[in-house]
Formats: C-alpha cells, sequence, structure tokens
C-alpha cells in the first residue's frame, strides 16, 4: 500500500476507531473543546438549516449536538466501526459509504447543508467529492469546511503536497498514524470556486490559548439549480 495514499488513510482509521471515540468522547482533544466544535456548529446553525449531510462524521457527535435544532441529519463515513458507535448513540441516520461512494450517488436527497468537519484528508477522494457535493444541495445550500490551518502546517514549503501523518498528542493507543495532502489556503479556494461554489465566508478560529488559528473554516454556496431528487 502507497504509504501516501488516499488507500492508507482509510486504512489507518479503521485502526484508530475505538481510539478516536474514546478520545473524542472523553474531550480528550483541547483545541476541540476549546474553540473548533463551537465554531462548526455554529457555522452550521447559522444557515437555519432543516436538513444536514455530516460527510466523514465519524462517531456522530456533530449529528447529536445539531439534533435538537435540525429536523433531518444523515451522517456518514467510510470506518463501519465508527458508524456503528454513531448508530448506538442516536441523533440522526448513519450509513457507511466512501467519498468515492457518496461521488457515485451513494447518498439521496437534497439538503441544505453539506458539513466536512477535519475530514477532507486525502487527494483524489476530497477532489471528487468537492465535485459531488453540488448534486445533493439544494439550490442555494451551504458547504461548510473546518480543517487545519496552512498556515500552521510546519517547516516544509507552502505547496501543496502529501504531508506524513503523527499522533503526538495523543495517547499511546493510537497507531499507525495516517497521511494527509496538504493545500494551502489559494488550493482550497480554488476548490470551491471550480466546483460551482460561491465562497460566502473564510473563518480563523483563534485558539484562546496559543491565540494562534486553530483551523481554518470555510462556507461556500451553492450557485447551481437543478430538480428535487
Amino acid at each position: 500500500m502507497n504509504p501516501h495514499s488516499d488507500e492508507k488513510i482509510v486504512d489507518s482509521w479503521k485502526k484508530n476507531a475505538s481510539q478516536w471515540s474514546s478520545a473524542v468522547r472523553g474531550g480528550h482533544i483541547e483545541s476541540r473543546e476549546l474553540v473548533t466544535d463551537k465554531a462548526i456548529v455554529e457555522a452550521v446553525l447559522s444557515r437555519s438549516p432543516a436538513s444536514v449531510l455530516d460527510i466523514g462524521c465519524g462517531e456522530g457527535w456533530l449529528i447529536r449536538e445539531l439534533a435538537a435544532q435540525v429536523p433531518h441529519l444523515v451522517g456518514v463515513d467510510v470506518v463501519p466501526d465508527l458508524i456503528e458507535q454513531a448508530k448506538d448513540a442516536g441523533g440522526g441516520h448513519f450509513l457507511v459509504a466512501s467519498y468515492e461512494g457518496i461521488a457515485a450517488g451513494a447518498v439521496e436527497g437534497l439538503f441544505d447543508v453539506v458539513v466536512c468537519n477535519f475530514s477532507l484528508l486525502g487527494k483524489a477522494s476530497v477532489e471528487a467529492l468537492f465535485e459531488a457535493v453540488p448534486a445533493r444541495l439544494k439550490p442555494g445550500g451551504a458547504f461548510i469546511v473546518q480543517t487545519p490551518h496552512p498556515l500552521l502546517a510546519g517547516d516544509l514549503p507552502y505547496i501543496d503536497g502529501w504531508r506524513d501523518g503523527s499522533w503526538a498528542g495523543f495517547g499511546s493507543e493510537f497507531v499507525d498514524p495516517a497521511p494527509w495532502y496538504f493545500r494551502t489556503l489559494e488550493s482550497w479556494v480554488a476548490l470551491f470556486s471550480g466546483n460551482g461554489f460561491r465562497l460566502l465566508e473564510m473563518r480563523e478560529p483563534i485558539h484562546p490559548k496559543t491565540h494562534q488559528p486553530a483551523s481554518v473554516l470555510f462556507t461556500g454556496v451553492n450557485m447551481a439549480t437543478h430538480g428535487t431528487v
């Protein structure tokens, strides 16, 4: 298996599903607890959606957080163990599907918001997903993406490319870190504009301890029109 590939990302997350669920549910990820969880919830609810599709939903925390205010919620993840844990906790409808599967039509219906919260780590799979998302959005619907801030990528050159993964800051129970495909801010903007989105907002949630951006959060509005599915 290529160590820098979309396939390797999925393989790593399948090995770390239970560890990840424990970290999320135990509140062990400081940046999430202090800033990024709140940022993504507020971004989604600012659209006053009646329906949300969470792609890369993991163990389902965002679906549960939105359940009291959003009537129709669907969570999708490629890792079966994470989806089983999401189903057990409830809050919405959950299904197993890869990003390639979503691009091929694995998810039906139209949504007011499609959200990806720290779940766009690959190259080809992410590009295919950006092409597919407009078909899952109602006209005027929003695609909301939160991802690590490119300016915090370390000392490596500021160019697109594969990077080695790390579980630094996590417990020793995590194994075989997933690689990830680094994109500059310019490349993220190009993904939106090149797939029919008008970029409505780009936010940089600030970590209250480091006073550095903890993430970058994009909201793109679907400019396409299509009939009901």
